[in-house]
């Protein structure tokens, strides 16, 4: 499995998402007069795009804040200042785009919808994900969970990988609780968000990924229908729980926990390998956090504005526009890439390092706006406060392996794929 593919992005509790669209048209011309015509950027391919997209991000926002991107079907916004318009300016910039891929794959979750219909959804995940749920009940959960899959990757020694053998498992497994899935499994969880992810980014239209897709989504309405009336008589914490008690239609919660599956493992397991993976690389920032537990709230937002979970996600033009100087149609397919904003030099000094003592500004990572992710407590809560200060006390002398090289990829995801590490026994 592959944990940062080339298909969109979800904020887990309705942030971002970015995704292909089934339409394909020719490049849209823009109609209004007073703005320039976004330069086209033919030379940009996926798979530049999935190795290593930043140097990409850098040259495309010096020469424009927009591009039209061929080989994306849509324009790409990379300036920090469009990117955060976009997300304040709902009448302008629609969520509800035409032809999801993922409306295809998942249904039609929040995050495909504009207010007042998203607000209606995002309201029904309730209280699960407030903070003070968070402080007095699954913060206990995620610290057992953590030592758990701690303990898991120690037995399995130095070598083994610190994202499939701990990451990945350790954030299936927080997130299957929190949906309230007592009737799987974290390696369901696992499977279920891969395919249906693969799903939301099935470009080419394989049947084979949408058979896949199609497999797991089954699968979760199956789920959801047997744990519903158990969950109403026997309440707990979780999504499904709060849900079972709604008036809210079942089309809409399986869509919604579909989008909760498809992106809510990717991000905290992505950040959490990506955090130690940078700390790693930087002595001196590692040495820093040891000694100082506050700092690694610093170190994860650092990680998520260097490199963002979510990379991507779409909008699509209501009418005729200028942004940032850039004319647009309506009806404009627009991947609004954060990880190009959250490293605009306009913005932030030395955007390419990972610098943890840099000073506060606000990054884009987890959306903005009325679709600002719900799930980031949840997700600062299991890294940040739980995995993070544990992996380095109980992991002596922390280190990748020289021997078998790190690789991280992906730009819609992006994260650490191969993560092989040693330490003290």
């Amino acid at each position: 499995m592959s944990t940062s593919t080339d298909a969109p992005a979800s904020c887990p509790f309705s942030g971002a998402a970015a995704e292909a669209s089934s339409i394909s048209p020719a490049k849209a011309r823009p109609s209004s007069e007073t703005g320039a015509e976004a330069p086209s950027a033919d030379w940009v391919t996926i798979a530049d795009l999935h190795d290593d997209p930043f140097p990409i991000y850098q040259k495309l926002r010096a020469q424009a804040p927009i591009h039209w991107v061929p080989a994306v079907n849509r324009y790409m916004v990379t300036s920090y200042a469009a990117a955060h318009e976009i997300e304040q300016n709902e009448a302008d910039f629609t969520a509800n785009e035409r032809e999801s891929l993922m409306k295809r794959s998942m249904g039609h979750s929040m995050l495909r919808k504009d207010n007042p219909e998203h607000q209606i959804d995002r309201d029904s995940y309730g209280k699960t994900l407030r903070p003070a749920t968070i402080k007095n009940h699954w913060n206990e959960i995620f610290a057992a969970n953590n030592d758990k899959y701690l303990n898991e990757l120690q037995a399995k020694g130095p070598g083994a990988d610190f994202v499939w053998d701990y990451a990945a498992p350790y954030t299936a497994e927080n997130l299957r609780l929190i949906c309230g899935f007592h009737n799987a499994s974290q390696q369901d969880m696992q499977r279920w968000s891969q395919s249906m992810i693969d799903g939301t980014g099935n470009y080419a239209d394989d049947p084979a990924i949408w058979a896949k897709s199609a497999e797991s989504s089954a699968e979760v309405d199956a789920a959801i229908a047997e744990m519903l009336p158990y969950l109403a008589k026997n309440p707990d914490h979780s999504l499904l729980s709060g849900l079972a008690s709604m008036p809210i239609p079942l089309e809409a919660i399986r869509a919604n926990l579909k989008m909760t599956i498809g992106g809510g493992l990717n991000e905290p397991r992505d950040v959490l390998a990506t955090t130690v993976w940078a700390l790693l690389n930087h002595p001196d920032q590692r040495h820093a956090v040891q000694n100082d537990d506050a700092l690694y709230s610093k170190a994860f937002e650092e990680s998520v504005r260097w490199v963002a979970p979510i990379g991507m996600y779409p909008r699509e033009t209501t009418r005729d526009l200028v942004l940032e100087g850039i004319a647009l149609p309506q009806g404009a397919r627009l991947g609004v890439v954060l990880g190009a904003a959250n490293r605009d030099p306009q913005v932030f000094d030395d955007p390419e390092s990972f610098n943890i003592f840099r000073p506060k500004k606000a990054h884009l990572a987890f959306g903005g706006g009325v679709h600002f992710c719900a799930g980031t407590w949840i997700a600062r809560a299991q890294v940040a406060q739980s995995a993070l200060p544990t992996v380095f006390r109980r992991l002596p002398n922390l280190r990748l392996d020289p021997a078998n090289a790190s690789v991280d990829a992906g730009w819609v995801f992006r994260g650490m794929t191969k993560m092989p590490v040693l330490w003290d026994s």
